[in-house]
């Protein structure tokens, strides 16, 4: 029997179990894709899946409304793979294990991946749905948006007729976002060659135990990141153990993800190791002091392994100085939207490769000039320290538009159903209404979507209620849109 069979919407949960039972991790979503293709088949409608594998799934009018401005609803498949660390699951072969309260649904160990195949589930309940009254539909689903949004980019949309955006990978319900950051990844290398140790003795350090999460949605919130705090650890280590050589440095997965967790191995010289183990100790209370309230699982530990070569001591200390001088977290708030970021960069990804260290970067604004400026600032940085930077993934922000006809009947519908006014917001994430209106000119957006907590994290769970709530919203707005 089906876990989430009991659920309301039934439609919507049923697509969502059926979505969540194949692998679609960013980068892994052919199956996801032919599963999209295979239910538009089913509903007898047209469709076109492209290479990069996003689908488009076209709806006519319902009778008597052929002559209404189309509507595009819009969500990605794809899904950030994040899982405890007891957990044996290989999300790039296997389905989740999903479960259910009634009030909240997750996955066991894992992410759930709510953002965003709840939107794919709804609009496909949508597309399903022969009773309702709608205009023509359009149903984009985009791949590998976690990534930056390499989907949104390959798509070819010049067989879109409509020019009303209805976006649903937004995760605070009664919240219509209307604006957000743009982006950049930055790859970055800092040259060095592995040595062999000789004497001394070798160490695993590792950071563990913090919160990480979305680096838009959750960046200001004090949250520490493994890959940024074990620079600033073995920098601080090198000045009180002179010598100290770094033989890898590997934590995150993803550059939208601020680390949670970071290993790595250095080499002690002889005479050295009870200081070492006397300063991890010493900066594991350090980091505790400082992240109580936000991160109070921070742990820093050390334990003796095997290094058999390892960074000089001096490409070591220039890995360091760079890796300490690098920003993290918020650079700017905005001052139009009180309490939004309007500048931020995470260090998502590092580890130790042949030719150096590798890091990669995430970028964001919503002011193209100070996310120019930043850009600058990590090549400066870098680039003081030997190493070279790349870029990739440049996304558009999506400015605010003061005027907007679907946004203001969107906000009707809302309050009619709820009793309450809608609350416009803008976003530090990063949403693909910028590429699409850079792509479609014309073109009116909002962003919305239902209570959804701790993407990106094994955490993550996603609010059954308020899943109905807003797939009645659309439902209605749809009807009044013939």
């Amino acid at each position: 029997m089906a876990v989430l069979s009991g659920l309301a919407p039934k439609e919507v949960f049923a697509y969502f179990e059926k979505l969540c039972s194949v692998p679609h991790g960013s980068g892994n979503t052919k199956q996801i894709s032919d599963l999209c293709v295979g239910f538009a088949r089913e509903l007898g409608l047209r469709y076109r899946q492209d290479a990069a594998n996003n689908v488009v799934i076209w709806k006519d009018a319902s009778p008597g409304h052929e002559g209404a401005e189309p509507v595009i609803l819009q969500g990605h498949m794809d899904m950030v793979c994040a899982k405890e660390e007891s957990c044996a699951k290989d999300m790039t072969a296997e389905g989740l294990d999903l479960a259910t309260d009634g009030e909240w649904v997750w996955a066991k160990g894992t992410s759930l991946g709510g953002d965003n195949c709840i939107a794919v589930a709804m609009i496909l309940a949508l597309l399903a749905d022969d009773t309702l009254e709608h205009p023509p539909l359009e149903a984009v689903f985009t791949v590998d948006e976690e990534i930056g949004m390499d989907g949104a980019f390959a798509l070819d949309c010049s067989d879109l007729r409509g020019r009303q955006l209805l976006n649903l990978d937004s995760e605070e319900e009664g919240v219509f976002t209307v604006s957000c950051a743009g982006g950049v990844r930055a790859d970055c290398l800092l040259p060095g060659q592995l040595e062999p140790v000789t004497g001394g003795r070798g160490y695993r350090v590792t950071l563990s135990g913090l919160q990480g999460g979305h680096s838009g949605a959750d960046i200001d919130k004090g949250r520490g990141s493994a890959n940024q705090l074990m620079g600033r650890v073995l920098f601080s280590a090198m000045e009180r153990v002179p010598g100290l050589r770094v033989a890898d440095i590997r934590g995150g997965r993803f550059d939208n993800v601020i680390c949670s967790r970071n290993d790595a191995l250095v080499a002690i010289p002889d005479g050295k190791t009870a200081e070492f183990e006397s300063f991890i100790s010493e900066f594991d209370a350090v980091l505790k002091n400082e992240y109580a309230g936000c991160d109070e699982g921070v742990t820093l530990a050390c334990a003796p392994a095997e290094v058999g070569s390892a960074l000089s001591a001096e490409a070591t200390s220039s890995v360091l100085y760079t890796l300490l001088a690098l920003p993290q977290g918020v650079q700017a708030m905005n001052v139009d939207f009180k309490g939004l970021v309007q500048t931020s960069l995470n260090l998502g990804v590092m580890g130790m490769e042949p030719e150096g260290l590798r890091l990669t970067i995430s970028l964001r604004s919503c002011i193209a000039s100070q996310k120019a400026m930043l850009l600058q600032r990590v090549r400066a940085i870098v680039e003081s320290g030997g190493g070279s930077v790349s870029t990739r993934s440049d996304y558009p922000g999506w400015q605010y538009a003061r005027t907007s006809a679907m946004r203001d009947r969107l906000l009707a519908v809302w309050k009619s159903l709820g009793g309450t006014e809608g609350r416009l917001d803008a976003t530090h994430g990063g949403l693909e209404c910028g590429l699409f209106i850079e792509k479609l000119p014309g073109l009116d957006a909002v962003s919305l979507g239902p209570e959804l907590h701790d993407v990106h994290s094994p955490r993550e769970r996603l609010s059954v209620p308020s899943t109905e709530r807003v797939y009645c919203l659309v439902r209605e707005f749809l009807s009044q849109s013939c």
